[in-house]
């Protein structure tokens, strides 16, 4: 990918950089953007396209940035405006596009217009960027709807003055109401901010979840069934199309007007200005309606991500996501870790096992059309950690009592036999503790080793930079006594999801994620031509 490639998001590798937990310049404990600016030359060296950053403006921290507070500045915790235009710069000297996270759907509830709704009161102005409502039964004294958070409890808090707002995320992260002119109005200011500091695109948070039906009605359950916690669950984000779940929160119409204003925006900027959208749809045809021509670019492909170690499974994905963009002319993403979910060798399996498919995992994706996001860490094999309750700071744990997502967020071992693992400073200890075994999987450890899951990434990325941008899009997809054969072009990658070694197809092996002696291990994965 080049710097001077208009379109250079179709076929990307995106390394998303979760900043608390990446690289800590101050010793403070937590990563910051000077920390990413120090290791860029490593994410250049390692392969990778563009890095994603997750939010890093003025924020009390409660969802650790996903609470907005001011979104045209940075939070001192993580430096500077300053910092934040030398990391653009540099990684533009190094041949690497930025991506920021915008978080549209809430703010904080310390931002001036939430502070300015509180203490203006029922009826005013103010309150009619939120949605405010009266609650209902006596006295006002029940919830407006029946609607729950997705990290637990109710998706309303009452006030003071007695009226409630929605949340669809935590207490502190009220929604916004989109159909209130101001909202869009700041947030195309936001968008112009940060594009003028040379930001390459965005990537949208939570991008479905705007627009609520207007009349906040009930969600409608079956008898005696609760209502369900907000976004799409694994069961119905596009793997199965013959259920479906009630969702006037989600996934609205009316969501699409924005997306159209933001792509004239982007376009004032050159074509080479992208947005990518967190949205969990219940279908493919629904992702797609994100990246018709007119919206855009991207919308994270979520399908993959929740897909079982099933060669069946996987070629349906493969199918259902192709056939769901092409008609718009759109670029898939294909994305197996993020910030939010357990890391995948844990969910297939953990130990060497699941580090063996996780790696015939990625090696699958990233022969794929389209571009692939991989998260921070996965490139040095780490699983999920286990973090004692103690140490716990996702919101959704207090809401649930379930383990929750910092067991994906711990930070990364850079170097060294025992922590910060080169993370921050010498005796500066991480936001959350780093596992003692993790000494084994730092990068120094493995930079060197030719077996090591960061030399088979390096490898990996290598290999696909030569027909990732000309091996087209149609892909044959074949399966077989739980073999997958997908034939890209002059590439053919199989996958064996089986128990079993079978035998390997004619060819040259130019890839392959694990040894391979004439026959194709079980948990293994390979790329001939």
């Amino acid at each position: 990918m080049s710097l001077n490639d208009p379109k250079w998001w179709q076929d990307s590798v995106v390394y998303q950089v979760y900043i608390r937990s990446f690289a800590d310049s101050d010793g403070d404990g937590v990563g910051d953007l000077p920390g990413i600016t120090s290791r860029l030359p490593y994410l250049r060296d390692l392969g990778v396209d563009a890095l994603w950053i997750t939010p890093f403006y003025t924020s009390p921290q409660y969802d650790h940035g996903y609470d907005v507070a001011d979104y045209t500045d940075v939070d001192p915790l993580f430096g500077t405006l300053a910092d934040a235009d030398h990391l653009v710069s540099t990684a533009h000297d190094l041949g690497l596009r930025v991506i920021v996270d915008l978080v549209p759907n809430h703010t904080s509830s310390e931002h001036a217009w939430f502070r300015a709704a509180l203490a203006a009161g029922p009826g005013s102005p103010e309150r009619a960027r939120y949605l405010f409502r009266q609650g209902r039964g006596p006295g006002g004294a029940e919830p407006p709807n029946n609607w729950k958070s997705v990290f637990g409890g109710p998706a309303w808090t009452r006030t003071d003055d007695g009226e409630w707002y929605l949340h669809l995320f935590d207490s502190t992260q009220p929604d916004l109401d989109w159909r209130n002119p101001e909202v869009p109005e700041m947030f195309a200011g936001v968008l112009r901010f940060w594009l003028d500091r040379g930001v390459d695109g965005f990537r949208i948070d939570v991008a479905h979840g705007l627009f609520k039906e207007a009349s906040l009605r009930d969600q409608m359950v079956a008898a005696g069934e609760e209502p369900k916690s907000g976004e799409v669950s694994a069961e119905h984000s596009m793997v199965q199309r013959d259920a479906f779940v009630d969702e006037p929160m989600w996934d609205q119409p009316e969501v699409h007007d924005i997306y159209r204003q933001w792509h004239d925006i982007l376009d004032e900027y050159g074509p080479d200005r992208m947005a990518v959208a967190e949205a969990w749809t219940q279908t493919t045809e629904s992702m797609a309606r994100f990246v018709r021509p007119d919206e855009l670019d991207q919308a994270f492909n979520f399908a993959w991500l929740l897909t079982d170690w099933s060669a069946d499974d996987f070629a349906a994905v493969v199918t259902r996501t192709l056939d769901a963009v092409r008609p718009v002319g759109a670029s898939p993403t294909w994305v197996l870790s993020n910030h939010d979910v357990v890391r995948h060798p844990t969910r297939y399996g953990g130990g060497e096992r699941g580090l063996a498919r996780a790696r015939a995992a990625t090696l699958t994706m990233l022969a794929l059309p389209g571009s692939s996001y991989i998260y921070q860490g996965e490139e040095l094999g780490l699983e999920q950690a286990d973090v004692p309750p103690e140490h716990r700071q996702d919101p959704s744990w207090f809401r649930t009592g379930e383990d929750g997502r910092d067991g994906c967020r711990v930070p990364i071992p850079w170097s060294g036999d025992e922590p910060p693992f080169g993370f921050g400073p010498a005796g500066s200890q991480p936001w959350i503790p780093q596992p003692e075994e993790w000494k084994s999987l730092t990068m120094a450890a493995q930079e060197d080793d030719p077996s090591s899951t960061l030399a088979f990434y390096k490898a990996a990325l290598a290999a696909r930079r030569t027909f990732a941008a000309t091996a087209g899009t149609d892909v044959q997809v074949e399966v077989a006594d739980d073999v997958l054969t997908l034939r890209r072009g002059p590439v053919t990658v199989v996958l064996n999801c089986g128990d079993s070694a079978v035998p390997l197809p004619e060819g040259e092996v130019f890839a392959t994620s694990g040894p391979v002696l004439g026959e194709l291990p079980a948990d293994t994965a390979v790329w001939l031509r």
